[in-house]
């Protein structure tokens, strides 16, 4: 069985890092990617817009909390991993997330793209 998620997108936001209670790193950002979408009545090319979670853990984590910045373009290679929890009211909540075990900044900082 494979399972594997390679994406390259644009960070939403700054990374969120935390600590476990084990003292455990832990990042989460969201990536945006677009693919193609057809083309609209007038002819003109249409785009879709995704949105996915990455997780960080140990030392990249660190990695992605100190470099990584909302409009960094990014390569990510890890697997698909869902969560379940419930809530203080008993509602069943679940989230699919990509875990990270490599990646890499690609591009100019956003700061200094033109």
């Amino acid at each position: 069985m494979v399972n594997k998620v390679i994406l390259i997108g644009r960070l939403t936001a700054d990374p969120e890092v935390r600590a476990t209670s084990a003292g455990v790193q832990v990042a989460n950002v969201r990536v945006a990617t677009n693919s193609y979408a057809g083309k609209d009545e007038a002819g003109n090319r249409k785009e879709h817009t995704d949105f996915h979670s990455l997780v960080f853990f140990g030392r990249q984590a660190e990695v992605a909390g100190e470099y990584l910045r909302k409009g960094r373009l990014v390569y990510a290679d890890g697997r698909l991993q869902t969560r379940t929890w419930d809530d203080a009211d008993g509602k069943r909540h679940w989230a699919t997330e990509i875990v990270v075990d490599e990646f890499q900044m690609m591009g100019p900082k956003p700061e200094e793209a033109a």
